[in-house]
């Protein structure tokens, strides 16, 4: 008899995290770890159910590296959240999650929460994994200030890199540029200096942690690269003229190793929100400048990663990650390419690479079926048949079979 806990799962299209495996896979799991992967559909042994996945792509479960998970994805997300009691905000958490597992995802990085609700809560069987940063680092009533992140001067900004280390987030998230969700505030700004930047990345550094950054302006931008952050959300270059990418940009983000989040991903025929609308008005950003300011960057060796900045509007519910992914198709990025920068290069981003992103033995056994081939159309993404996460099937259940 075939073990409950010992699993192949055959599939004639398969993607391992890197490219498209066109003769398929069969990929072994036992618990919660993937324990072999071999090309092709090959015999399997005794003790193993068998899955067959036919007319599936087979993937690694998908990464979605900018998330909010106390945001209900509804308009005004963020600033209903301070009004919530803890049970309240406990139930959006799990709401989001939910929303994530059904669309494939089976990690996610939490960018900001309030005053350490998804950092410290302890997770459920089934739901995704969570690299969260706890209150993004802000200044006194500026963007996301409502979490409860907000430090100026030396002494706070040190205390506030100790909090998030002692309380063991992964990473720190600081705020440099003014945000869209937040009234009041200014795109265009800068919300720290030189030399504050800095003090967080050396202390971060100080306890091995990486510093990622929120950055929409070109001088935030710019200032995020000179001080030493490991990875740049938005990365807009926002000026009062639109979107200004500078002909080295690209060199120095490389150079640097700096990923880059875009952001992209809304549901498809939405309307922009008010604030969006806002933004373009006032400086002529569109969304059609972004993608060819990020195919460029891609093409020129820029590591990108899809991060949806779900949960902030309608526009942008959580589990849409595979419609960023579909943006960047769309802007000439080759599909595997596409794919990749919501599972292994997103994995390395978040510090996850030895256990997530991938189609390979011993890592975590997080897997998506999707009903066609990503390759002739990428929004098969969306069309999702099997999630797995960590050994448990949560959604999806053809073509099981004894061995």
């Amino acid at each position: 008899m075939p073990s409950p806990e010992r699993v192949a799962h055959i599939a004639a299209l398969a993607f391992d995290g890197e490219r498209f495996l066109p003769d398929g896979a069969t990929v072994f799991t036992e618990g919660s770890s993937i324990i072999g992967v071999s090309t092709g559909q090959r015999p399997v042994p005794e003790g193993f159910e068998v899955r067959r996945h036919d007319g599936g792509t087979l993937l690694p479960g998908l990464i979605d590296t900018h998330v909010h998970l106390i945001a209900d994805g509804r308009d005004g997300a963020l600033g209903r959240d301070v009004h919530r009691s803890g049970d309240e905000r406990e139930r959006v958490v799990r709401e989001s999650l939910l929303a994530h597992a059904r669309a494939g995802v089976t990690t996610v990085r939490d960018l900001g929460d309030n005053r350490w609700s998804v950092l410290e809560r302890v997770s459920s069987r089934g739901e995704p994994a969570v690299v969260a940063s706890g209150p993004p680092i802000t200044t006194p009533g500026g963007h996301c200030a409502a979490m409860g992140g907000e430090a100026a001067g030396a002494a706070d900004l040190v205390a506030a890199v100790d909090e998030r280390a002692e309380r063991g987030a992964p990473l720190v998230k600081i705020v440099v540029s003014g945000g869209a969700m937040t009234p009041g505030s200014d795109l265009l700004s800068l919300q720290y200096s030189a030399e504050d930047l800095a003090l967080v990345v050396e202390r971060a550094d100080h306890h091995g942690l990486p510093v990622v950054a929120h950055a929409h302006s070109l001088d935030a931008v710019n200032l995020c690269i000179d001080t030493g952050v490991k990875g740049i959300e938005h990365c807009t270059c926002l000026t009062a003229n639109g979107v200004q990418t500078p002909t080295d940009l690209a060199d120095r983000l490389r150079d640097r190793g700096i990923h880059i989040g875009p952001t992209f991903g809304r549901i498809p025929g939405s309307r922009p929100s008010a604030q969006a609308q806002e933004i373009t008005q006032r400086t002529g950003l569109v969304p059609a400048h972004r993608f060819v300011q990020v195919e460029k960057l891609h093409r020129q060796g820029v590591a990108v990663i899809s991060g949806s900045d779900a949960g902030i509007h309608a526009a942008k519910p959580h589990g849409i990650v595979a419609h960023a992914v579909a943006e960047l198709v769309g802007a000439g990025i080759a599909t595997d390419d596409a794919i990749a920068t919501a599972t292994s290069v997103s994995a390395q981003a978040c510090g996850l690479e030895f256990t997530k992103g991938r189609l390979r033995p011993g890592i975590d056994a997080d897997l998506l079926v999707v009903d066609g081939d990503p390759r002739a159309d990428i929004t098969a993404l969306t069309r999702v048949r099997t999630v797995v996460v960590r050994g448990t099937t949560i959604t999806g259940d053809a073509g099981r079979s004894p061995n």
